[in-house]
């Protein structure tokens, strides 16, 4: 199991738990977790046990952006991944999911600041928890940055294009209540309790069939910018299979027999 000094990972059950960790810098986003975060996704991709992913951050905050002292060339953490990068250029955009979409579906838990970087890595994410006191917003026009990492193409095909120019262009925070009502987020619990629902949801992902959940999210990636007609072309092509799998069998079966299916990826 990976992990760097900014980024921990551990197993609960079926569920692979990425923490960002560097609470004392709101868990504003450095290289060693941009690496860490990174082999998090492959590793959630590459094992079959997983079958999905909880993507939260330590202490008070999710995410504070990016280390701007690190931007401006400041800050020394992390010097050792440096042959990481140059290995792989792209590394860094797909830690924040704007060049890599994980099989398994991405479930974030969010507490305190998920700001800047942090609003954009959630763009990535499939299922969104958030403690009430949450704040969310995208920061980088007040200081005269661009937004690169993907909301500028995201936030308008996830929330209402009004709404998506408003946290674009104004910079401002937006609660967490906020957030929901704008469908940014899909569920606002007490202060301290996202990761607990978040894992709860997890639960309920994991006990369903793998093979289906894949495709399932899968196609509705794929469909999102088709036609209808193109999309349920490409919804038969994926899903059909599907029922040919023992995945399938052993929930037919598991229903007729009324008891829960054991599901064996195959």
């Amino acid at each position: 199991m990976g992990g760097t000094e900014h980024l921990t990972v551990r197993r609960e059950g079926a569920t692979l738990v990425l923490t960002l960790n560097r609470p004392e810098a709101k868990n504003a986003l450095s290289l060693p977790m941009l690496v860490g975060l990174y082999d998090g996704w492959v590793e959630a991709d590459e094992d079959e046990a997983v079958r999905s992913i909880v993507l939260t951050g330590a202490g008070d905050s999710f995410c504070a952006g990016m280390d701007l002292k690190a931007l401006a060339g400041r800050g020394t953490d992390g010097e050792h991944y440096r042959d990481r990068l140059k290995a792989d250029p792209d590394l860094h955009w797909k830690a924040l999911l704007r060049h890599h979409r994980p099989r398994k579906p991405v479930i974030a838990a969010v507490e305190g600041y998920c700001v800047a970087g942090g609003t954009e890595i959630l763009q990535g994410t499939d299922i969104r928890v958030a403690g009430e006191s949450a704040t969310f917003g995208l920061y980088e026009v007040k200081r005269g940055l661009f937004p690169i990492g993907g909301s500028t193409v995201r936030l308008q095909r996830q929330i209402p294009r009004t709404h998506a120019l408003e946290m674009l262009l104004t910079g401002r925070p937006y609660t967490a209540r906020e957030a929901a009502d704008i469908g940014l987020i899909g569920h606002v619990v007490p202060d301290g309790t996202a990761l607990d629902r978040a894992l709860e949801i997890a639960e309920q992902v994991n006990a369903c069939g793998p093979l289906a959940v894949e495709a399932i999210k899968a196609s509705v990636y794929e469909t999102a910018e088709m036609t209808e007609t193109d999309g349920l072309a490409s919804e038969l092509k994926r899903g059909w299979p599907i029922f040919d799998t023992a995945d399938a069998k052993e929930g037919a079966r598991a229903f007729a027999e009324k008891r829960q299916p054991v599901y064996k990826r195959a």
